[in-house]
């Protein structure tokens, strides 16, 4: 336990006191902007009061938005009966290792591709295995269409899902990633982890059925590397709900190259690695 709490602490003191670390916010702004989909009520916005009082200024305001639009998160409740609601997901899934699966010109090439086994195999040769605890995103480019809903659904009828079309995640790649690796979260810079085209959502259901939670419209991918980042979920911790908007951010220091030696089946050799906290938690094999 004193190991686990130093590791802990030196983490901490690592992201916060290097002069070298930067931060990027993945996260779209809540506004009238953000996307929903379609069947959903608007984002509402509205001031109940900013003025100047006796000795001070004082703004309040009221807001209103459904669970799931803009950068949010899906519980795993959202389409598995008896998944985790939002207030139930574990803290420790809400930060991990990013793994970042670059399919931008897969999805160039067909807006309806789908992220399959051979992609994450093709990252693990480059990149190494997919760490325990990772939270793994799909980056297609797709965040430069945002928040325009014809171009981010890739339809001139963004009321009628039929006439979607973006990239999201096959499920037989979805069931290899579960069955083989332990990630934390699955994500997409679109709005929706099953493609465009998708009537049964079962990208959804794998998830939900295994308690992993899914990210969706996931914005500035490009700005964070493949591997080498440490991604925060700040979730809203909403009793009962099926997920909610939150604020993604990811740290990592531009300055330091990957450490790509790391092979399947070997551990990470840095005394305070993100393994190391996972291994805290009794996660890491």
């Amino acid at each position: 336990m004193e190991k686990c709490m130093v590791a802990v602490f030196l983490f901490i003191l690592l992201l916060v006191g290097s002069c070298t670390m930067k931060v990027v916010d993945l996260t779209w702004e809540h506004s009238s902007s953000t996307i929903y989909w379609p069947g959903n009520p608007a984002f509402n916005f509205t001031i109940l009061q900013r003025a100047n009082l006796t000795n001070y200024w004082y703004e309040s305001n009221w807001f209103a938005s459904p669970e799931h639009g803009g950068t949010h998160l899906d519980a795993p409740a959202h389409f598995f009966e008896g998944g985790w609601r939002a207030q139930e997901i574990p803290a420790e899934r809400l930060i991990g290792p990013a793994v970042v699966l670059d399919v931008t010109s897969q999805a160039e090439a067909d807006p309806d591709y789908r992220v399959t086994q051979s992609d994450f195999e093709a990252y693990e040769r480059k990149h190494g295995r997919i760490p325990h605890g990772a939270i793994v995103i799909m980056n297609s480019g797709w965040g430069s269409r945002y928040p325009s809903k014809t171009l981010s659904f890739n339809t001139d009828q963004p009321g009628t899902p039929s006439t979607f079309h973006f990239p999201g995640y096959h499920e037989d790649a979805i069931s290899w990633l579960l069955t083989n690796r332990n990630v934390s979260m699955v994500g997409v810079d679109t709005p929706s982890v099953d493609y465009g085209q998708s009537t049964d959502f079962k990208v959804h259901v794998i998830l939900g059925s295994k308690n992993i939670p899914g990210l969706e419209n996931v914005a500035r991918l490009e700005l964070i590397p493949q591997k080498g980042a440490t991604i925060f979920v700040g979730s809203i911790k909403l009793f009962d709900g099926s997920g909610g908007p939150a604020r993604i951010l990811a740290t990592f220091d531009p300055y330091e190259k990957p450490c790509d030696c790391v092979s399947i089946g070997s551990k990470i050799e840095r005394p305070y690695s993100h393994r190391t906290l996972l291994e805290c938690h009794g996660q890491a094999s």
